[in-house]
């Protein structure tokens, strides 16, 4: 049997530059989730795909790495990316039990 175990180790971060930092990523990133809430339709119209949005654009691939190539490409200094795997299938999905 293989036992695995992780450990979670949570910091405060007290260093007004890399606090702005972490904000400013957040709000990258919640400007790309907004997008992709305001065009859900279309983005998930991409089955079987890998999305990525960056810049408040999207990027459609066969696999994660390609995407963030794409979007790396297009929008480097946006870390805020958002990353999804479009299932093939519409339906319920069970991530936890």
């Amino acid at each position: 049997m293989i036992e695995l175990s992780s450990k979670i180790v949570i910091e405060e971060e007290h260093d007004p530059a890399a606090v702005r930092a972490a904000q400013a990523q957040r709000e990258r990133f919640e400007r790309n989730w907004a997008w992709l809430e305001a065009h859900a339709e279309e983005v998930y119209r991409h089955r079987d795909k890998v999305i990525c949005v960056a810049g408040q654009e999207l990027f459609v691939g066969n696999t994660t790495e390609e995407v963030l190539a794409k979007a790396r490409a297009a929008y480097p200094e946006d870390d805020g990316r958002v990353t999804r795997i479009i299932p093939k299938e519409r339906g319920a999905r069970v991530y936890a039990f």
